[in-house]
């Protein structure tokens, strides 16, 4: 009897387990965060609401107008992606309060799509510590770049291509009497510092720098201290609605120079708040020209949106766009069996030579998460439109 009792208890020992794998919640296939058979869930905490709500809006349509493409044909081996929304109104505090409820209460596979550099920096120790991707923010700062952070994918170039490139453009046609107006945050104080940076290797000071408060359209100040000065060009590093006023003021007080913007002023955006105050308003850009269908990723995209509603191409929710299709390869390349550490080290593996981003090229390394320095310049036109 004793070996029969022996033999079941065996038997017993090996088909337990089993049993309670199979039942258990835990079981492989839900063990990721924010993954199951059926979906992977991201959030993304912007601007949806507030003076910055277009960088949002648009950044997330573009988005999602390639995830639902993918959705349409059976997802990502059989699983949709979903992505949870939250308005941090361009608000530090308000992104942090976001990423932790995300992380905690949602229990979001990755982040995506966070639009500015204060909400970034925001999120930074908190998506660092729960060891969760950040990925495609729309900021150019330095701080998300260097040092390397194994959690945080950059698709846009940085704030120091952006300046170098519009510095270097103004220098090179005889233009050194340059001023900068800023954002009084992160973010302009690392396209200050950019074009500071710039400056000095032409060899050529700095005219003037004055200041707004982030969701502030109070440019009287600034006005004061950079039109006396009379720079030929000024570098503005703000969003749109503050740039768009401060323009608008400079106009009215007489100014006649050229104003410069970098990409995260929503080109878009600024030239609607500025109507015909527009007109030879330049814009550096980090996404090619949303409206040049001889590029295979702009006639996708256009197609996309127009199938999504969307009729109005625009460089942010292109950019938001490039951002899902870059992701989505990662997902593709990490395999059946999702985690977060196999999509991190999938989307390092892609680079030019084995990914065809359809006219925008993107690498990834171990050592290197930024992924493009495409810049390039766009002005507008008299009838709002852009011109490259």
């Amino acid at each position: 009897m004793r070996p029969q009792r022996h033999l079941l208890s065996s038997v017993f020992s090996f088909v337990l387990p089993l049993i309670i794998g199979v039942c258990s919640p835990l079981s492989a296939s839900f063990a990721e965060s924010g993954v199951t058979d059926q979906k992977i869930v991201l959030g993304q905490s912007a601007a949806f609401s507030g003076p910055a709500a277009q960088l949002g809006i648009q950044m997330n349509a573009g988005a999602k107008a390639y995830f639902d493409s993918v959705n349409e044909q059976g997802g990502v081996y059989g699983r949709r992606i979903e992505i949870i929304t939250a308005d941090d109104k361009y608000e530090a505090d308000l992104a942090a309060a976001n990423t932790k409820r995300l992380i905690e209460k949602d229990d979001v596979f990755a982040l995506f799509g966070y639009v500015g550099t204060p909400t970034s920096n925001a999120a930074l120790p908190i998506f660092t510590q729960a060891g969760v991707p950040f990925f495609a923010p729309v900021t150019g700062a330095q701080s998300l770049r260097e040092p390397l952070n194994r959690q945080v994918f950059n698709i846009r170039a940085g704030y120091f291509d952006e300046t170098e490139h519009l510095v270097e453009k103004l220098v090179n046609v005889g233009i050194k009497n340059i001023a900068v107006f800023y954002q009084n945050d992160a973010y302009g104080r690392a396209g200050l510092e950019g074009v500071q940076r710039a400056l000095k290797k032409m060899n050529v000071e700095l005219v003037e720098a004055a200041t707004v408060e982030r969701n502030s359209t109070d440019v009287k100040l600034a006005v004061s201290k950079i039109l006396p000065k009379r720079p030929a060009a000024i570098i503005q590093i703000s969003a749109y609605t503050s740039c768009a006023a401060y323009i608008k003021e400079m106009r009215k007080a007489g100014y006649t120079g050229q104003f410069y913007n970098v990409s995260f002023v929503g080109s878009l955006a600024l030239s609607d708040a500025l109507g015909k105050d527009g007109e030879g308003v330049v814009i550096s850009q980090v996404v090619p020209f949303p409206w040049s269908s001889s590029i295979p990723v702009v006639a996708e995209y256009n197609k996309l949106m127009e199938k999504a509603g969307v009729k109005e191409a625009n460089f942010s929710s292109l950019e938001g766009f490039i951002a899902a299709k870059v992701f989505v390869e990662g997902l593709k390349r990490a395999g059946k069996d999702l985690t977060r550490a196999k999509l991190v080290k999938a989307l390092e593996t892609i680079n030019v030579k084995n990914y065809n981003g359809g006219g925008f090229d993107v690498t990834f390394t171990g050592s290197n998460h930024s992924g493009s320095k495409f810049v390039e310049m766009t002005m507008i036109t008299k009838d709002k439109k852009f011109l490259n």
